[in-house]
């Protein structure tokens, strides 16, 4: 009989990373299986958390069996979000959401990261917890077209070439909203399409996605985003898609998804 194996080497995966990445349960819920003693590996029932697993383990949840798949993809689509809607399942207030425009098929999906209610352009979500949580907390470049009310300043632009740390960052933040001081990255890069003392556009690059953090960013400096818009995503973009229409990545966008996530990044 096989033992269960618990020692550190180089082909072992953590239990509950094994179950997600193999099944269409999260890291959380296989945690409560496996407290819940429903997990076995090699038929005998687990309750350790710390356990890992190897390829030639059998893992079971229940009686079915959990085999790998080193080549599962999961699904992922672009949403092109319209002003006026909100990134999030339900809304207290009773405004319109995201899933409220999707395809009900989607209503489980998870949306990676957020774009407020005023703005608009490209939400990636899918049908997985972990690629969800790595694409989050990921340094992948994010794209933005804004529109500000007044001049790019050289003050400003000195911010985004060398970031900017903030006591008080409440300028563009929600009137609600808990967060007081914010640190700013330096922007990856930017171009200012034009600069006026009425308006000005302008691109940039962010490599993070922190709570309105253009918003507040521009609000230092007293000016107002009057339209903002996402449109990429770690090399994936937009292109033509509608407002308010959905897609499925591409064969070429999943296998770059497939290179990030088996990466170390």
């Amino acid at each position: 009989m096989k033992k269960i194996i618990t020692e550190e080497s180089d082909n072992l995966t953590r239990l509950n990373k094994f179950i997600s990445h193999n099944s269409n349960y999260s890291r959380r819920e296989a945690d409560k299986l496996i407290e819940e003693g429903r997990v076995t590996i090699n038929n005998k029932p687990v309750t350790d958390m710390s356990v890992k697993v190897s390829e030639k383990d059998i893992v079971r949840i229940g009686k079915k069996l959990i085999k790998e798949d080193k080549n599962k993809m999961y699904t992922v689509i672009i949403y092109n979000k319209p002003k006026g809607e909100l990134v999030t399942k339900k809304d207290p207030e009773g405004r319109r959401v995201i899933f409220d425009s999707l395809d009900k098929k989607f209503k489980h999906f998870i949306p990676v990261g957020r774009l407020d209610y005023a703005s608009e352009g490209l939400v990636l979500l899918t049908d997985s917890v972990d690629v969800a949580n790595k694409l989050m907390h990921s340094n992948l470049e994010r794209i933005y077209k804004l529109k500000v009310n007044g001049f790019i300043t050289p003050n400003v632009e000195e911010a985004m070439l060398h970031g900017l740390t903030l006591e008080d960052a409440r300028a563009g933040g929600h009137e609600k909203s808990k967060i007081t001081s914010m640190t700013f990255e330096p922007f990856i890069a930017y171009q200012i399409i034009s600069n006026d003392r009425k308006y000005s556009k302008i691109k940039v690059g962010l490599s993070e996605g922190k709570n309105r953090e253009l918003r507040r960013f521009f609000g230092h400096f007293g000016l107002d985003i009057l339209d903002l818009k996402r449109f990429e995503f770690g090399g994936i973009s937009l292109n033509n898609l509608p407002t308010g229409k959905s897609r499925y990545l591409t064969k070429d966008e999943y296998k770059d998804l497939r290179l990030f996530l088996n990466s170390d990044e």
